[in-house]
């Protein structure tokens, strides 16, 4: 039996992993902050070096850098160094620009938070990126998600990513269910499905945003939209073999 349900995040509840905008405000903070040493163009590929290593860490090594990370990598390249309060203020602009442009909820999705929230405890596991856990956060309270989720797990506090099966198990754990009772729902195959299955639990994929793993996906579940899994919630609730 399913006694809680875990939401990703990203392409999950909010579309937009990329926004050329936000990248903008952080390249001009880049040049902001070196004041005038560093150009636009400069400052937009130092940018694609510091997200190509973010890739690389969360694929490679299922960990998650920091917006620190990302203004270090940045020093390190440029071979210039920063006053304390310059560090944390590049810091803080990195971490807050997708609070300035900020993603739009995919449509449906507080619906489906709000509705299973109304059978079993729910919670939401992220894997991270240059925005941080506590900017997902506040975009899940500014878009009302957070009355109705009880546990969150980002990868950025957590130091590690899925489908590493620690996220999966303390979220379990802080809702007061086991893995096996445990529903996740994620658009990834190889981070949210293969991470809940491996830890016994019962996966879906949502294919609204992203149809890369549709066909070939090994999750119990695939819903095309929030609508269809609304549908469909008190069916897998209550077991029904038919589903």
């Amino acid at each position: 039996m399913i006694k809680a349900v875990s939401f990703d995040f990203w392409r999950t509840l909010f579309r937009d992993v990329f926004s050329k905008e936000r990248q903008e405000y952080r390249a001009k903070a880049i040049v902001n902050t070196f004041k005038g040493r560093v150009s636009l163009e400069d400052a937009f590929e130092l940018l694609s070096m510091v997200g190509k290593e973010f890739t690389r860490c969360h694929i490679e090594e299922h960990r998650t850098l920091t917006p620190e990370d990302a203004v270090d990598m940045v020093t390190l390249q440029l071979g210039m160094e920063l006053e304390e309060r310059e560090y944390s203020s590049l810091a803080e602009e990195f971490a807050t620009a997708v609070l300035v442009f900020q993603p739009e909820p995919i449509e449906n999705a507080l619906d489906a938070v709000k509705y299973t929230s109304q059978f079993v405890p729910v919670g939401l596991i992220s894997d991270t990126g240059i925005s941080p856990g506590s900017s997902l956060k506040k975009l899940l309270e500014i878009h009302g998600f957070t009355e109705f989720i009880s546990v969150y797990r980002f990868s950025d506090e957590e130091g590690v990513s899925k489908p590493q099966s620690i996220m999966f198990e303390k979220t379990a754990e802080e809702l007061g269910v086991t893995t096996e009772e445990l529903l996740h729902l994620g658009d990834l195959e190889p981070t949210d499905i293969v991470g809940i299955k491996k830890v016994g639990g019962k996966a879906g994929l949502f294919t609204g945003v992203n149809l890369k793993y549709m066909t070939i996906t090994t999750a119990d579940y695939i819903f095309k939209d929030w609508l269809e899994y609304i549908e469909k919630l008190p069916l897998i609730l209550n077991n029904h073999s038919d589903f």
